[in-house]
């Protein structure tokens, strides 16, 4: 498959306010509509029971909302805009989106490769899932090319990458890598929920389909659940017409509305929110508590030359390590007052939580010998991911501060 065209630089902000947008001939209204209706009017002959010899059930008329629906249509269209590809399916959530794409595209017998180190949801999948189904599946570190060339068997079908990753944020070659899975037959897949349209492009970079967990930075507001397949349309339709109807994980309405409203300020909020990780991650780097930081807009990030191919901005994640991880975890979980200790990423407010290496290693990755010994060259035994918000930085480092540099004990 060709690369998309990347789209300019400057088309981003308006595209995230105008792509898709509908006006209300009723009311004139320039807000998105809300349509909260499950049915729809159709005519005699014109409804499909069955999206069998559909070729794209989204050219139908509206008829029932797990299928399609004018407000969530709305946003796959603007998705599918800010990603330079044709078409977009929206669903419930972003492993949603992922479980979508591999159980409607994968068959028993094919083989998987998925990056070692991603989002814990899609790693699970595959891991424990997909080979209940016949599926093979192999976890690789796609930043290393000989791994993938030793992974690589002639019944591999797909391979999915994360970058960054989450949560080491490790980087991914995306040009070079599309390349190697393209020539061996395969498709590529990349989860790019950290990064957003506003930091990266897969598609323009050669990937055949593109994912995100709406939930995080394109909603921005942490009040929805979602997630979004993005690529050619001949794929999109196939995935609506097997996952969209039949695996039922469809998005809502009044989901697709809030994250509707957050996309309109992507573009503002990812560039501030990445100015403002820059500032915090090289003021990290001179806390004495602190022993590393990793943010790839950082010179020390080990893969910084690829972030200034790939990524125009630094992006909005980083995270950092210190001594004791435990005890600085209940240190900042009881002194923090704006960064607020949690799961999860890319709200309007700032977040931090430990990701305990142990721990991440029992619940999802199973990493062994050089493998978990490359995970621990990035997060020692537990690293603090920092998703930034939209506080004034000032406030950031000065809450960080307090909490970081005043143990429990001398209160």
């Amino acid at each position: 498959m060709p690369a998309a065209p990347a789209l300019p630089s400057d088309a981003l902000p308006t595209l995230a306010l105008h792509a898709g947008l509908q006006i209300d001939a009723a009311t004139g209204a320039i807000a998105p509509g809300l349509c909260a209706s499950v049915n729809h009017l159709v005519k005699p002959g014109e409804a499909a029971f069955s999206a069998e010899g559909v070729e794209d059930l989204a050219q139908l008329p509206y008829m029932y909302a797990r299928w399609t629906n004018p407000t969530v249509r709305q946003l796959e269209q603007r998705l599918a805009a800010l990603e330079g590809g044709e078409d977009a399916l929206a669903t419930a959530s972003g492993v949603a989106a992922i479980a979508a794409m591999w159980l409607s595209l994968l068959r028993a017998g094919d083989h998987l490769i998925v990056s070692d180190v991603c989002y814990a949801g899609a790693r699970e999948l595959a891991s424990r899932m997909l080979p209940d189904f016949g599926i093979e599946v192999s976890a690789v570190n796609l930043a290393d090319p000989a791994a993938l060339e030793a992974a690589l068997r002639p019944n591999t079908r797909w391979v999915h990458a994360e970058t960054p990753c989450n949560p080491l944020l490790r980087l991914t070659d995306l040009p070079a890598l599309a390349a190697r899975v393209h020539a061996h037959g395969a498709r590529l897949s990349v989860d790019s929920t950290l990064a957003t349209p506003v930091v990266s492009q897969p598609l323009a970079l050669g990937a055949d389909l593109v994912v995100h967990s709406l939930t995080k930075f394109i909603n921005g507001h942490g009040d929805a659940l979602g997630g979004a397949v993005i690529g050619p349309r001949a794929l999109i339709s196939t995935l609506r017409a097997r996952a969209g109807v039949h695996l039922g994980a469809a998005l809502s309405a009044q989901a697709a509305w809030l994250i509707l409203r957050g996309i309109d300020t992507l573009d503002v909020r990812l560039r501030r929110a990445c100015d403002s990780a820059g500032r915090l991650a090289r003021w990290l780097q001179t806390q004495p508590a602190v022993e590393a930081v990793v943010w790839p807009g950082l010179e020390s990030h080990p893969q910084h030359a690829l972030a200034q191919r790939q990524m125009p901005l630094g992006g909005a994640v980083l995270t950092f390590r210190t001594a004791r991880p435990q005890a600085m975890a209940r240190q900042l979980a009881a002194r923090l007052r704006l960064v607020h200790y949690a799961f999860s990423l890319g709200h309007q407010r700032s977040l931090v939580v430990l990701l305990d290496t142990a721990a991440m290693m029992e619940s999802s990755y199973d990493l062994h010998g050089e493998a978990l010994a490359e995970y621990r060259r990035w997060a020692g035994e537990g690293s603090f991911r920092l998703s930034v918000g939209l506080e004034h930085p000032d406030d950031l480092i000065a809450d960080l501060d307090q909490a970081l540099n005043t143990p429990l004990d001398t209160e």
